[in-house]
């Protein structure tokens, strides 16, 4: 098979090989074909020199509200990809069963983008998110619809990777754990992980974990007080460390309110790093404070996790938690999805949630992005 694209003499970094070397990635047929020192253009291959470049497998975003038009709280998935390096954007629970047909038609398949989905439990998923009105979809009961989401999840495996449930006092209000509790049915009923959001009590923090599988991702892990991972005395929480231990994925969620440094300093000073990052995205957080995937990357790097594991958060991990192994690797046979990132030298303020700032002397910056096997960025 004739080889589409070269990227020639970048850093290629990527841990699910366990892989930080000088070489070529050459991609062929919508696949990556090989990594390599010095591989062979074919006629018509394009040839990126990207030697002043990292090259990652695509970054993908493992929280993300994309539902552009059908939901106030959507942003356009292409517009945000082609900036933030990524190019895979899971959308978590802006769709339920009664709107997902309208998510799949209008904006997941004409999308150059890869989008998957978990399906919300609530009928018209999270509806009510905006500036002037905010309504928690968990809070009425009448609006969990899960025998509909059971038969759309089932008919949609394609694009639907689990099911999203939001909990807590600004989502589900005095219904409390009940619409976790359904939405674990419906995860059993048709085999597919989890994801819980989590906000102000009730439910706790350890409530929800609690009823959590292995396999089933809490997002929103590091938020700030109340409902935090982390004890007043700064250790982690022994509901935290069950809950690890027997398989639950811990999930950043950035967003507008769910994450401080403060968190984050306590769980990774007690060597608990988050098994996969993801910015939350939407229209009340793409200005700020989250802002993009690679914004978020960057505040753990100048937090002092390694830039290797940095990036397996942002790939090979959140593959594993989609249960999609095909993606998140430049492995040969892997989809053909790259990012290009640069990591900036300076003095960058970063802001979390509750308006504590960080300056950072590093920024990871989205240089380029291949998907599918071929160039797709404007410059």
């Amino acid at each position: 098979m004739p080889i589409d694209l070269i990227l020639r003499g970048g850093r290629v970094i990527d841990p699910s090989q366990k892989l930080d070397a000088v070489t070529d990635v050459a991609f062929a047929g919508g696949k990556v074909a090989a990594i390599g020192s010095g591989l062979k253009a074919d006629p018509g291959t394009d040839v990126r020199d990207v030697s002043r470049y990292i090259v990652t497998p695509g970054l993908i975003d493992l929280h993300t509200h994309v539902y552009w038009g059908g939901t106030s709280l959507g942003i356009d998935a292409e517009e945000f990809c082609r900036t933030s390096g990524v190019t895979t954007s899971v959308d978590t629970g802006s769709a339920g069963p009664g709107n997902f047909a309208g998510f799949r038609k209008h904006v997941i398949e004409p999308s150059q983008v890869r989008i998957l989905a978990y399906l919300h439990v609530s009928h018209a998923g999270i509806f009510g998110f905006s500036h002037r009105i905010m309504v928690g979809e968990s809070e009425e009961l009448r609006l969990m619809n899960p025998i509909e989401a059971a038969k759309v999840a089932d008919a949609n495996r394609d694009l639907i990777v689990g099911i999203k449930v939001r909990v807590g006092l600004h989502s589900s209000g005095t219904s409390g754990a009940v619409p976790l509790d359904i939405a674990l049915e419906v995860a059993n009923e048709v085999g597919m992980p989890l994801m819980a959001h989590i906000d102000h009590p009730p439910p706790s923090y350890e409530d929800v974990l609690a009823r959590l599988r292995p396999g089933d991702v809490l997002t929103h892990a590091f938020r700030p007080f109340p409902n935090t991972p982390a004890t007043a005395q700064g250790t982690v929480k022994k509901a935290v460390l069950d809950a690890r231990e027997r398989g639950v994925l811990f999930d950043i969620g950035h967003g507008k309110g769910s994450f401080a440094f403060k968190t984050a300093r306590a769980m990774l000073a007690n060597g608990f790093y988050p098994d996969t990052i993801s910015s939350d995205i939407h229209q009340l957080c793409i200005d700020g404070p989250a802002y993009d995937q690679v914004t978020t990357m960057s505040k753990f790097l100048c937090m002092g996790m390694e830039l290797s594991d940095v990036i397996a958060a942002s790939t090979v991990n959140a593959a594993m938690a989609l249960r999609r192994p095909e993606l998140g690797s430049l492995k040969p046979g892997s989809v053909g999805d790259a990012t290009l990132i640069s990591i900036r030298q300076g003095q960058f303020d970063y802001e979390d949630v509750v308006g504590e700032h960080l300056i950072g002397d590093r920024k990871i910056a989205s240089e380029g992005v291949v998907i599918g096997g071929r160039w797709w960025h404007p410059n």
